[in-house]
């Protein structure tokens, strides 16, 4: 059977993914790969760290948010075991020049200075819940500052267009319509280097899996049971 193995956004801790998990239900088998909280790593380190917790047998990457260049990576380096790629509101290369000219700064941004409502207002939008700002805030809570800087250094630099169009499993996109963290540029270049990817826009924000879990798992289910069929089909 296929696992759906889900690589979590920058916080890393996975939390953020039960809303998905109780909309998919017992539908899908489901693994999440944490990351470590209190290890400053950059791509390479936590590519490793996924890749030696994958479970065995045949696999969909499901990347959220700063997960997209890792579960890109996975899947052309894994292609004999990957079933299926799902980018979810994600890039393959820094989503904002500005982020790679002020590289240098970052490892003294002041994160923890940042105000809870304006965290909230980047990544929910309209669509925040208490629940959803409770959930968020205490994935958030759980990883060290230093860790945060050093993933928001990593996207500074990514660039995993390469590894991309080395992809030969189907790709699903979900695009957020209100996302204002990642930006449609991200969403049009993955289509220019995967041609057969499929483009799903869903009304939300960035957080896209927390707010409309329910439309987001639907869309996941349809892929993964054309990916079934086709599997099915070429093993006749």
């Amino acid at each position: 059977m296929t696992t759906l193995v889900l690589l979590p956004g920058m916080d890393g801790t996975g939390l953020l993914f039960q809303p998905l998990i109780d909309a998919l239900r017992s539908d899908v088998r489901v693994m999440v790969i944490h990351y470590p909280t209190d290890e400053p790593l950059d791509y390479q380190a936590i590519r490793f760290h996924v890749e030696a917790a994958l479970p065995e047998g045949p696999l969909v990457l499901l990347g959220e948010s700063f997960s997209g260049p890792i579960a890109t990576a996975i899947a052309a380096g894994f292609a004999d075991r990957v079933r299926g790629l799902v980018l979810c509101c994600t890039f393959v290369r820094n989503p904002r020049p500005l982020l790679g000219r002020l590289k240098a700064l970052l490892p003294l941004f002041p994160i923890r200075s940042i105000p809870g409502a304006l965290i909230a207002a980047l990544l929910l939008g309209r669509f925040a819940t208490p629940a959803s700002r409770s959930l968020l805030e205490r994935a958030l809570s759980r990883v060290s500052p230093s860790v945060l800087r050093a993933r928001l250094r990593a996207v500074s630099s990514v660039d995993e267009s390469a590894s991309l169009s080395a992809v030969k499993a189907p790709v699903l996109y979900l695009r957020a319509t209100e996302d204002c963290l990642v930006p449609e540029a991200s969403a049009r270049l993955i289509e220019q280097r995967c041609s057969s990817v499929s483009v799903v826009p869903i009304s939300g924000p960035h957080c896209l899996l927390q707010a409309r879990p329910v439309e987001a798992a639907a869309v996941i289910k349809e892929f993964l049971q054309e990916i079934g069929q086709t599997t099915e089909s070429s093993t006749r």
